[in-house]
């Protein structure tokens, strides 16, 4: 089967979905459909801002389709008359219904960053590094009524940074996507596509996260909370407070071989904050205070001291 033959819709909204709908177009698939997220208010003017996948479709002259609720009767009857053989999916952001399921000859698949059958849900990529994972990866799989249980396609591994953050392993995911989904579609072309059950015993869930889920308890130990702040650096940020404020925190690591009162700073110099945890102590290498930019510990001290004794929290 030559990939031109394929009628194919993709569907995703933000950034990350990017990678992989550039190797759909470079593979040569007959892209008759792209859907994605409404546009949405951005930035400070709250002014509407299109998807990154919108923006990609119309440089390359895709159809967009950008309906509210894809379980609308009109959304899945525009999908219908598109005729899609296959359709990818990409952290579009919305559940697809078995109406739309159903469309396709060559299913809907999905390109998952984890190793199902663990991490499924909305933040795989945080919640692996939030639990001080050393190993993830992405899988494709064949999208069914469940949330991130249909059958597995193909799956690609790569190694965690001990001090790597979400961001970064976001970017890194990614690429790996594109490649996995690619070689999804050349076992589809050849007709060797083996699917592969999930064991749902294995499976554990990554729910969508909140700006509270970053509130540093300091009574655990320093390389749980260091997990906890790479694993939420950009969004939604770790923190903790100073008389009162909010301190956002990142660029963080463990010193083991430091003990004191959980909360307390040991020591604040050019080198970073180190505040005492249950088990060692966290040396902050970044601050932020509200209204300010996030700083460099050394620049931060220059406006606000951090004498030793001071409590975080």
């Amino acid at each position: 089967m030559k990939p031109e033959s394929i009628r194919t819709v993709f569907m995703g909204t933000p950034e990350f979905a990017l990678a992989t709908f550039t190797g759909l177009i470079d593979f040569g698939l007959n892209l008759v459909g792209v859907f994605t997220q409404p546009d949405r208010p951005k930035g400070r003017g709250k002014k509407l801002a299109a998807p990154p996948v919108k923006e990609l479709a119309l440089q390359q002259q895709i159809p967009v389709f950008q309906p509210l609720k894809l379980r609308d009767p009109a959304a899945v009857a525009q999908l219908r008359e598109l005729q899609p053989d296959l359709i990818v999916v990409v952290a579009y952001g919305q559940i697809l219904p078995k109406a739309v399921l159903d469309i396709p000859q060559y299913g809907c698949i999905n390109v998952h960053a984890s190793l199902l059958p663990k991490y499924r849900g909305a933040a795989p990529i945080n919640q692996a590094i939030i639990d001080g994972e050393t190993e993830t990866g992405v899988t494709t799989m064949y999208m069914d009524v469940g949330l991130d249980t249909g059958d597995m396609l193909v799956k690609y591994r790569l190694t965690i940074g001990e001090n790597e953050t979400a961001g970064e392993l976001h970017d890194r995911l990614a690429l790996l996507g594109r490649e996995a989904m690619e070689e999804t579609l050349r076992q589809i072309c050849s007709g060797t596509l083996i699917a592969e059950r999930q064991d749902d015993s294995l499976s554990c869930y990554a729910p969508m996260l909140k700006k509270e889920d970053g509130l540093i308890d300091w009574q655990q130990s320093a390389a749980t909370i260091h997990n906890l702040v790479r694993g939420l650096d950009p969004w939604p940020g770790a923190y903790s407070h100073l008389d009162g404020e909010v301190l956002k925190i990142s660029a963080t690591s463990v010193a083991a071989d430091l003990s004191g009162e959980p909360g307390t700073v040991l020591l604040a110099d050019a080198e970073g904050v180190r505040v005492a945890c249950r088990e060692g102590a966290l040396v902050i290498g970044r601050l932020q205070l509200p209204g300010r930019k996030r700083l460099a510990a050394a620049d931060f001290l220059r406006g606000r001291e951090l004498p030793i004794g001071t409590r975080l929290g």
